[in-house]
């Protein structure tokens, strides 16, 4: 049934569902992307469509920015609209020295400074994480897409302008490959609700280096991790 930010009625969303956070990214996916794609949402401009690919439903969705929207948005796809696995699609800051910009990360796990995973658990510093099926599916999709793709934890910031410098590099220095806002979140929704999450994030700029794209690339450079997350979602 409808909820107060989502109109989309039974059935509309399928089983799987991308997710990028800006909205428009959402509408590139379906109109690109996707056979017979329908707009099923447009509450606050939360665009989302459902159309297949190959014959086989599947459906896109803006999250927002941060993890609070994340949060709601897929509480609310897994419980109520029977949708069974999400996959985030977005851009990310790199932390390792192996990353350039346009690379791809498949995130297997996700720190973060954010509470918002602290009640789901009393008493637990509970770890987000990927489902493995998803993380080893993205993976034999970039395989066969012959495209680059680089795998490990990234950290979910609540901060976009205060994360200091201590931080990043003890994040960098213990394996963290990237930086998102929302994957940490996505996660965790994931196994509250028992379905299935994963994070494949294009690199957009990178800390430590004075490399960024412009934010026509940051849409127009999406069609690489949609790819692999539209096969890792229908797998």
């Amino acid at each position: 049934m409808p909820t107060p930010h989502i109109e989309a009625a039974p059935g509309d969303f399928a089983p799987a569902v991308l997710m990028p956070g800006d909205p428009r990214r959402a509408r590139r996916i379906a109109e690109t992307l996707f056979d017979d794609a329908r707009q099923i949402n447009e509450v606050r401009n939360m665009w989302a469509y459902t159309g297949t690919v190959q014959g086989r439903p599947i459906s896109v969705m803006g999250s927002g920015m941060g993890m609070p929207s994340m949060t709601l948005y897929a509480t609310e796809l897994f419980r109520f609209f029977g949708v069974e696995r999400i996959v985030r699609v977005g851009t990310c800051g790199a932390y390792a020295d192996a990353l350039n910009v346009g690379d791809i990360v498949i995130a297997s796990a996700a720190h973060t400074d954010s509470a918002i995973n602290d009640k789901r658990i009393p008493g637990v510093r509970f770890a987000p994480a990927a489902s493995f099926r998803l993380v080893r599916a993205a993976v034999g999709a970039a395989e066969a897409l012959d495209i680059p793709a680089h795998v490990g934890p990234v950290f979910s910031g609540d901060h976009f302008y205060l994360m200091g410098q201590e931080t990043v590099d003890g994040l960098r220095d213990h394996g963290t490959l990237a930086v998102d806002m929302e994957t940490a979140a996505l996660y965790g929704v994931a196994a509250a609700e028992g379905g299935e999450a994963l994070t494949v994030l294009t690199v957009s700029d990178h800390i430590y280096r004075d490399e960024e794209m412009s934010s026509e690339e940051r849409e127009l450079r999406v069609k690489d991790a949609a790819s692999i997350a539209i096969a890792a979602a229908l797998s």
